[in-house]
């Protein structure tokens, strides 16, 4: 266990290395810790421990899936009351109700004994179980990513945009902006004067855009206006990435840039800018705990429709193996 657990995490080393913007090392990260965890628990514990403890999960298992389904549909209430009705936030409630499945399946299956059932939750949960450790993986590199230390050397500091509030920031964009301001501070401390490049056009019901709005929010902070680019015409980050490309290469130059986003969108935009080949890394800025869990979900299911092909073999070989057992 030990060695395999020590082979992971130095393929997770030489790979963070070469490029630490992929979720794949998210994925190694988390192997090479589980197995070293257990041979750790194997070592220290005496011989009964590890008996008593997989007893203790079996008893508690349901009751921490009912408490995490819980507190799922609280959350997508309470982001329904504060943020308003959007088909985002009932991502939450969607989960929590989806949680619950493969118990209820498993109870059904219990209780009617029939075998198609067995099956069927089999399936079930063998999926779920996938999605539920790449999300694992996800969460953990995200968080291992977000508290990366910043590295001064930048050309270029690109603010993501978010929705307005009429021609005003709001506290989640200007949480960004603060971030931006840090890491403008540090640069100029560093000897470098970069760019401060504010993305993002005007939306429905925005009374301007939102780069505008950002500049203006920056300038009230002190940047020095020749400092301030806008790129107003993006509506997605995907857009905001390219535009802000074009808008460099107009410059005449391939800057090397920092991103500034939510805490819970940098490894999703860290992703987004290697696919698109931009030699940037991501710094995430403080977001609301209310907040979270919706959006960290809503940036999860981004990443599985990014890879939907890998990810739709994956489920299908796994919903099929319960089958094949109960063929043989």
């Amino acid at each position: 266990m030990l060695i395999i657990g020590l082979g992971f995490l130095a393929v997770f080393a030489l790979r963070f290395r070469k490029d630490r913007r992929r979720l794949g090392n998210g994925v190694l990260l988390l192997l090479g810790l589980l197995f070293a965890g257990v041979w750790a628990l194997d070592s220290s514990a005496t011989g009964e421990l590890p008996v008593l403890l997989v007893g203790l999960l079996l008893v508690l298992a349901p009751l921490l899936v009912l408490v995490v389904a819980g507190l799922l549909v609280a959350n997508g209430v309470q982001m329904m009351r504060r943020e308003g009705l959007r088909i985002a936030h009932l991502l939450s409630v969607g989960l929590g109700l989806a949680v619950l499945g493969p118990y209820v399946l498993l109870v059904i299956a219990v209780l009617t004994e029939h075998p198609v059932l067995v099956v069927a939750c089999a399936s079930v949960v063998a999926v779920i179980s996938y999605i539920g450790f790449v999300f694992v993986a996800f969460l953990l590199y995200s968080l291992f990513y977000g508290w990366l230390p910043y590295r001064a050397g930048m050309d270029a500091i690109v603010v993501h945009g978010s929705r307005l509030r009429g021609d005003r920031v709001s506290p989640l964009l200007a949480s960004r902006l603060d971030r931006a301001v840090e890491v403008y501070g540090a640069e100029v401390i560093a000897g470098r004067r970069p760019l401060l490049i504010t993305s993002g056009g005007k939306g429905s019901g925005e009374a301007v855009s939102e780069a505008s709005a950002m500049a203006g929010y920056l300038l009230g902070k002190g940047v020095p206006s020749e400092a301030v680019v806008l790129e107003d015409r993006s509506t997605t980050t995907r857009e905001n990435l390219m535009y802000t490309r074009d808008l460099l290469h107009r410059r005449g130059s391939d800057m090397r840039m920092v991103l500034v986003t939510s805490n819970f969108h940098i490894l999703r935009t860290a992703i987004l800018a290697r696919r698109l080949d931009l030699d940037a890394e991501v710094v995430g800025s403080k977001t609301a705990l209310y907040y979270l869990p919706s959006a960290i979900l809503r940036e999860f299911a981004a990443v599985l429709l990014a890879g939907k092909w890998v990810n739709i073999i994956a489920c299908l070989a796994l919903a099929l193996l319960p089958v094949l057992a109960a063929l043989v």
